[in-house]
């Protein structure tokens, strides 16, 4: 082939490169940590590993997540964040003890987006579904009975589910800037319950775009703008990712002695659901 028409390789990862990316967390979790590689299809390699609690392959180029992800039974906290993803597989809800889920900055869309499937996640904890595509939601999600956290900013939601104010853990829900209208708690209940939506976030934790929004100076549209480049997403997903590392109380106490809260941005409103 002659000089300069070498077509450029792609990333591949191989069984000895995913093995060196195994790492155990504080609590004594294997975490397989392939983010940041710059791969653009699911490395089949890794099913040979399956066997991880957690699995991080966010900031990437994905845009399949294949069926076979139910093989990874154990996981607890998988990471898919800032990819192209547009569709999840139905066996998404074979994982049935995976309690925390970043879907974050990704094109999601309505309808086939998201499975029905995703309700079968009984034992999930944190959900984010921010900056997506998303017009609207599955019914589905409404039977996430251990859902604590849910991340819906920067999507085109005009409505939630009717059933979201029946889940009965349901603390933090953050629907910023989406078209979605709160509801009265007028419900059959006779009444709502409000779910907090407060999230601290070190300024220099933010890039320019996210800094501008939590100043509130941004004049976008409502809309979805997809950041591939994105490495830090905002809000639920920043927040979540400590908190899904499950850190010990003296390592909780270590971080907040070093990063201190000056110039802390508050990303926060209150919502009827």
């Amino acid at each position: 082939m002659a000089a300069g028409k070498r077509k450029a390789s792609k990333v591949k990862i191989t069984l000895k490169i995913a093995k060196k990316s195994l790492r155990l967390t504080a609590d004594g979790k294997r975490r397989l940590d392939l983010s940041k590689r710059g791969i653009d299809t699911f490395p089949k390699c890794i099913l040979k590993l399956s066997d991880v609690d957690e699995l991080d392959l966010s900031r990437n180029g994905l845009r399949k997540i294949p069926e076979s992800i139910e093989r990874f039974v154990n996981l607890r906290w998988l990471d898919l964040h800032s990819n192209q993803i547009e569709q999840l597989p139905g066996t998404i809800g074979n994982l049935q003890n995976l309690q925390h889920l970043n879907l974050c900055n990704n094109r999601l869309g309505s309808g086939a987006g998201l499975p029905a499937e995703i309700g079968a996640l009984r034992s999930l904890r944190s959900l984010n579904l921010g900056m997506n595509h998303m017009a609207s939601l599955p019914h589905a999600v409404t039977g996430l009975s251990e859902l604590r956290e849910l991340g819906l900013f920067d999507n085109m939601l005009a409505e939630l589910p009717e059933g979201f104010a029946n889940l009965p853990h349901l603390r933090k829900i953050n629907t910023k800037r989406n078209p979605v209208t709160p509801s009265d708690g007028d419900g059959a209940d006779g009444g709502g319950r409000r779910a907090e939506r407060l999230y601290l976030l070190n300024e220099s934790s933010l890039c320019e775009g996210c800094h501008r929004m939590s100043r509130g100076e941004s004049d976008r549209p409502i809309g979805v703008t997809h950041f591939p480049g994105l490495s830090t997403p905002n809000s639920v997903a920043w927040d979540t990712q400590d908190l899904w590392r499950m850190k010990t109380p003296a390592q909780s106490k270590q971080r907040g002695n070093d990063e201190p809260q000056r110039g802390a941005q508050l990303w926060a409103r209150n919502h009827r659901v």
